[in-house]
């Protein structure tokens, strides 16, 4: 199953080592079962969205592991990719930026042919073949239509797509330099958040975040002082305050770390896919193992 993972240390710029998969710190067995693309993404200091990715398993991608050491901004995106919509080629590799954000999805949508008349024009907005640039799309084109704000771009398109499509799982996280949002819907994967403080439950702590099955982690000296948000697909330490999002919930963390979250979506899709009615790949890909 593809791995989300997303943090945000606003306003404070932050240096932050990831290791994904092949580093000597993590198992690089689980990549075996991720195989098909890695992606990180984060801010320049000018605001300029900056991604590495690779639609390779993360324990053949070296460069990714060195180019991912040090990395300084206030939010992160990483997604390790198991393809289920568009071949194994960078375009279909998450995260992917538009009008200056940075998004990652871990999900499947059917009925793209509906999806793409939908989009219309907005279509030029997708480079690659992939159901989740789609959804990006989407919900890039309400944002505009919203005036920027993104809570109800996510809100306005997440909406439309449960009304209207097949729908195994629209689990998101996208960042701005200074913001993120985390969607999980419905029911179907897990996607937890955890609001912590400067030096974690006790205080003195800098941040050592390691996925359990081995399929990410992240370290940062710098946030011994000072508190972070982070979503994941799963919990990634034993701190106690780590909470499951529910399902039709959006969670903005804002400039200051302010969290806000609701439900937006409170109603089950009105096309719900299962695994069983999933192409093969696609079931593939959303298995929990």
């Amino acid at each position: 199953m593809c791995r989300l993972f997303g943090l945000s240390s606003a306003p404070r710029r932050t240096h932050a080592t990831f290791w994904l998969l092949d580093a000597p710190d993590s198992l690089r067995g689980q990549s075996h079962r991720d195989p098909d693309g890695t992606g990180l993404g984060h801010f320049a200091a000018d605001g300029s969205p900056r991604v590495h990715k690779a639609p390779i398993a993360a324990f053949r991608d070296r460069e990714f592991a060195t180019e991912a050491r040090e990395l300084c901004s206030a939010t992160f995106l990483a997604h390790v990719r198991y393809a289920s919509t568009g071949g194994l080629d960078p375009r279909n590799t998450h995260p992917f930026v538009q009008d200056g954000r940075l998004f990652a999805h871990n999900g499947v949508v059917e009925g793209l042919d509906a999806l793409d008349t939908e989009l219309g024009p907005d279509r030029e907005l997708v480079a690659g073949d992939t159901d989740s640039e789609r959804f990006f799309a989407l919900i890039t084109r309400e944002t505009r239509a919203c005036g920027g704000d993104v809570t109800a771009g996510i809100t306005r398109a997440a909406r439309w797509i449960a009304r209207q499509l097949p729908v195994f799982a629209l689990n998101l996280v996208l960042i701005t330099p200074d913001g993120l949002w985390a969607l999980r819907y419905p029911e179907t994967h897990r996607l937890y958040v955890l609001r912590r403080g400067a030096g974690g439950p006790h205080g003195d702590r800098h941040l050592d975040h390691s996925g359990t099955a081995g399929r990410l982690r992240v370290h940062s000296g710098e946030l011994a002082g000072a508190p972070a948000v982070v979503v994941a697909s799963e919990r990634m330490d034993d701190h106690p305050e780590w909470r499951l999002m529910a399902p039709g919930e959006l969670l903005h963390a804002g400039p200051d770390l302010t969290v806000t979250s609701r439900i937006v979506l409170p109603d089950p899709p009105a096309h719900p896919l299962t695994l069983a009615a999933l192409r093969p790949e696609a079931a593939a890909s959303q298995t929990t193992a």
